[in-house]
C-alpha cells in the first residue's frame, strides 16, 4: 500500500514538479522532466478534479484537485486513482515522450500485480517491466550523476522485489495493510479501560474474532448487511435488478425498438410481423456479483451532480469492449421458454490499437458512437463497471477507460457498493 500509494507517487511528483532537492552541482534548468509547474500544474489539477463526475461510486474517494489539495491530507486512494487510473491519459502530451512511456511501463506493471488472479505470464510481464522501469529510471533521471544520487530512493529498488515476493508469499492484495490498519483503528476506538490499555485491546480483538466467527456461521446475525431496496428483483447468483422501473410495459420505438426487435428475431428464429413493435418494462439499475451497482442513461440523464455509473466492460462476440447502458429489461424467449435479463447498450469503438501499444496497454481510447452501435446483451456478459473519461471536450466523443485497481480483491472480502432507495 505505502509503496504504490505514497512512496512512488511522492518520488515522481517531486521530480515532475521540481520540488526535489537540487544539489549545488546540479541545475534544474537541465531537468527536462520538470513540467508540472505554473499554469500546466494548475490545468492538470483541474483535469484531475473534472474526472470525478465520470468515476463510479466503486472508486470510493475520488482524487481532489492536486494543485489545491495535495498538501491537505491527500489519501493513498486518491494518489492511486490519480496516477495509476487517470495518469497515463492525462499526462500524455505533458510529460516528454520518453518520460511518459517510462511512466506507462511502470503503471502497466503495477496494474498487473493488483489483479486477484495472477497467471504466470502476467507475473513474468510485470517483473520484466519493473526491471526495465528501474533501469530506465537511472538512465532518464539519475543519469549516473553523483549530484542526483538522492533520486534513487529505496522505493525504486523495491520494485525489483515485488514479483519475487508475490511468488514467495502470495499476491499483495491478500496481505495488504489496508485491512490491518483499518482494524487497528476500529479496535483502538473501542478501548474503554485506558489504565490497562493493552489487556483491554487484547480482549476487544478476541471479542471481534468471536463475533465475526458467529456472523460467518449464521449470516442472519449480521444486522449490518442490508437487503435489496424495496421493489428490487433478486435474480440469484449475485445479480439484482433495482428500481426505478416502468410501472407498466412501454412500447419501444426508433433505434432502440429496432435493436430489440432484431435481437428477439434472432433468438426466436423467426421474423416479426410487419409493424410489430417491442414492448418492455425498463429497469434503471443492476447490482453485479462483484458488488458494483450499475445505472443507466435512462435515469442518469435526468439527474444532476452525479458520478456516472452506466459504463461497462463487456464481452461481445468474444471480444472485450466497452459500452454505455441505455436501460435494463427482461424478455421472455418462447423458443426456449426462458426469461432473459438483458441490457440495451451503446458500444464504444474498439480501443485505438496504436495508442494502446504505445502506452503499454494503459490508455484505451474509444469513441462514443451513440445510437449507431446499439446491441442487446445478457447481463452475464458484463464483467464490471468502468469509468469513461472524456478526452478534450465531451462533445468530441473521445474517451479513455478507467478501471478501479483491486476491485476483484475488494469483492473477495465482501465489499459491496451501497444501493440506496433513490433511482
Amino acid at each position: 500500500m505505502h509503496l504504490h500509494g505514497l512512496n512512488i507517487p511522492d518520488l515522481f511528483l517531486s521530480l515532475w514538479r521540481g520540488t526535489m532537492q537540487c544539489d549545488p552541482e546540479d541545475d534544474k534548468g537541465t531537468w527536462d522532466w520538470m513540467v508540472l509547474i505554473d499554469e500546466v500544474w494548475s490545468k492538470h489539477g483541474e483535469d484531475v478534479a473534472r474526472a470525478t463526475q465520470y468515476l463510479p461510486g466503486c472508486f470510493d474517494k475520488p482524487p481532489r484537485n492536486p494543485a489545491e489539495r495535495m498538501n491537505s491530507g491527500y489519501k493513498a486512494q486518491e494518489y492511486i486513482t490519480w496516477l495509476y487510473v487517470l495518469g497515463p491519459a492525462l499526462l500524455r502530451g505533458i510529460l516528454p515522450d520518453k518520460f511518459w512511456k517510462h511512466f506507462c511501463k511502470l503503471v502497466r506493471a503495477l496494474r498487473l500485480i493488483w489483479e486477484r488472479k495472477q497467471p504466470r505470464e502476467h507475473l513474468l510481464e510485470a517483473h520484466r517491466l519493473l526491471c526495465e522501469a528501474e533501469e530506465e529510471f537511472e538512465k532518464l533521471y539519475y543519469q549516473r550523476k553523483s549530484s542526483r544520487l538522492h533520486f534513487c530512493r529505496q522505493s525504486i529498488h523495491a520494485l525489483l522485489h515485488i514479483v519475487p515476493e508475490i511468488i514467495r508469499v502470495g499476491p499483495g492484495g491478500y496481505r495488504s495493510q489496508w485491512t490491518l490498519e483499518r482494524t487497528i483503528g476500529n479496535i483502538g476506538e473501542e478501548i474503554k479501560q485506558h489504565s490497562n490499555a493493552y489487556a483491554n485491546l487484547a480482549q476487544r480483538g478476541k471479542r471481534r474474532c468471536q463475533v465475526n466467527a458467529l456472523k460467518a456461521m449464521l449470516p442472519s446475525l449480521d444486522s449490518s448487511r442490508k437487503g435489496p431496496p424495496q421493489g428490487a428483483l433478486d435474480l440469484q447468483n449475485g445479480y439484482i435488478l433495482s428500481p426505478a422501473r416502468d410501472e407498466f410495459v412501454q412500447t419501444v420505438e426508433g433505434a432502440y425498438g429496432k435493436a430489440i426487435s432484431q435481437y428477439l428475431e434472432e433468438e426466436e428464429g423467426q421474423t416479426a410481423n410487419e409493424g410489430w413493435k417491442p414492448a418492455v418494462r425498463r429497469w434503471a439499475r443492476l447490482e453485479l456479483p462483484n458488488g458494483q451497482v450499475l445505472r443507466s442513461l435512462w435515469k442518469e440523464s435526468k439527474m444532476d451532480e452525479l458520478r456516472i455509473a452506466r459504463n461497462i466492460k463487456v464481452q461481445i462476440y468474444g471480444d472485450i469492449l466497452y459500452a454505455e447502458v441505455q436501460f435494463f429489461f427482461q424478455a421472455a424467449i418462447q423458443k426456449t421458454n426462458e426469461e432473459h435479463t438483458l441490457a440495451l447498450v451503446s458500444v464504444y469503438s474498439a480501443p485505438d490499437p496504436e495508442l494502446l501499444q504505445e502506452s503499454f496497454q494503459t490508455v484505451a481510447q474509444c469513441e462514443y458512437c451513440g445510437e449507431e452501435s446499439l446491441e442487446i446483451i445478457n447481463i452475464t456478459q458484463i464483467q464490471s463497471g468502468v469509468a469513461m473519461i472524456p478526452i478534450g471536450e465531451e462533445e468530441e466523443g473521445m474517451h479513455f477507460v478507467g478501471e478501479k485497481l483491486g476491485l476483484d480483491i475488494e469483492s473477495m472480502g465482501g465489499a459491496r457498493e451501497e444501493m440506496d432507495e433513490d433511482p
